[in-house]
């Protein structure tokens, strides 16, 4: 095969700015990806767009579209493989030939079983130029939850906790509402309102009653999920009563027969996981999940749940709103409970971005660092 040229800098500024169009059907498309694409001729934008909705166009599709005639010896910009089987709508590799273009640059090569360098192949033979690549840690980066599913089979874990300056949070008298402002709460919701699911465990939702809707609603009406071994969450918690409008996901172990049958005919689902361990539960149902094609998944606590999902080394982001308070106590609880980690070296870090303020508080987010031997090659060729 001959050499092809080097990708260019300004292969990387339309790459980056197909990426910030992915991002705009964040919520909308999972379980897909979030795609974003451009078409370009001579420095000239002539098309670009964006997959918007689950079994909608792709972005190719929109991007050509846009581009019309014109595409015809151009060069397109996409963040992920086009996709070469038929599926909720046809293949974007023959929508790609059939435009006449001479030039596809991707960021990532599609991990899925059904095209993995299938779409790749296809254009090579086809004579189209091929580059695979550009801005490709950017496109993981924003891929991160599609390509968890794909490649490891359950939904990127998303870690929420609202805490004081000193780390607390609650006081040492269980007090917790309302350590933030109303404008990260705001954000809360709008975090809620692009998830598949709300993870919490049993005592936070006997001790809050909490509602977990995303108020206002978002794009996704999410799940809402309780780990409750016991099936102790009361028949009148909101949780229940609102089971009819908004799913709700109960995981036990056991229990009596009468509490579940009780919470299902009150429209609630219950799941029996067998799980010896908390960690196994939790990784139990990160496997159920992702069978049911979750792609994200939101888990707000208590600090005994997020302890669990520490030790399953299921936590891959975490957003901390932090409180500009001191609320001291040695016996007032931490975000993250559980046994924790013995030796510092088996602590997660994490890859923390630029902290925001957010009223009078901040929201600090940063992913779980993976070691670069475990990262599955989704770059292609």
């Amino acid at each position: 095969m001959p050499t092809l040229p080097a990708p260019s800098d300004a292969d990387a500024q339309w790459m980056r700015a197909a990426l910030a169009l992915a991002l705009k059907g964040q919520g909308a498309v999972e379980p897909n990806p979030m795609v974003g694409a451009v078409v370009v001729k001579e420095g000239r934008q002539l098309g670009a767009g964006w997959h918007e909705r689950f079994g909608g166009p792709h972005a190719e599709v929109h991007a050509l579209a846009a581009a019309g005639s014109e595409a015809a010896g151009a060069d397109l910009y996409v963040t992920l493989e086009p996709c070469c089987p038929q599926g909720k709508t046809p293949p974007c590799v023959e929508a790609v030939l059939r435009a006449g273009i001479r030039r596809v640059v991707v960021a990532l090569a599609d991990p899925f079983p059904q095209v993995a360098g299938g779409g790749l192949d296809r254009l090579r033979q086809a004579g189209v130029e091929v580059v695979v690549g550009v801005e490709a840690a950017a496109a993981r980066h924003v891929l991160a939850p599609y390509l968890m599913l794909v490649t490891e089979a359950r939904p990127w874990v998303i870690a929420k906790w609202a805490m004081s300056l000193d780390g607390k949070i609650a006081t040492a008298g269980g007090q917790s509402q309302w350590l933030t402002g109303s404008e990260a709460r705001a954000e809360v919701h709008r975090l809620r309102g692009r998830v598949d699911g709300i993870v919490v465990g049993s005592g936070t939702a006997l001790a809050d009653d909490p509602l977990l809707t995303a108020r206002p609603p978002g794009l996704r009406p999410a799940t809402r999920v309780v780990l409750d071994r016991r099936l102790r969450l009361p028949l009148t918690s909101q949780l229940v009563r609102t089971a009819g409008a908004t799913p709700v996901l109960v995981v036990h172990h056991g229990g009596p027969a009468e509490r579940r049958a009780a919470l299902t005919a009150a429209g609630c689902e219950c799941l029996d996981l067998p799980a010896a361990e908390d960690a196994d539960l939790v990784r139990a149902l990160l496997a159920e999940l992702g069978q049911r094609r979750w792609t994200n998944l939101l888990v707000e606590g208590g600090s005994a749940v997020l302890g669990s999902f520490l030790a399953a080394g299921a936590i891959d982001e975490v957003w901390a709103f932090v409180a500009p308070r001191l609320v001291g106590g040695q016996s007032a609880p931490g975000p993250v409970g559980a046994a924790g980690v013995v030796e510092l070296a088996a602590a997660p870090a994490l890859e923390w971005e630029a902290p925001v303020p957010i009223g009078s508080d901040w929201l600090l987010r940063g992913r779980v660092e993976v070691a670069a031997s475990t990262v599955t090659n989704v770059s292609g060729s």
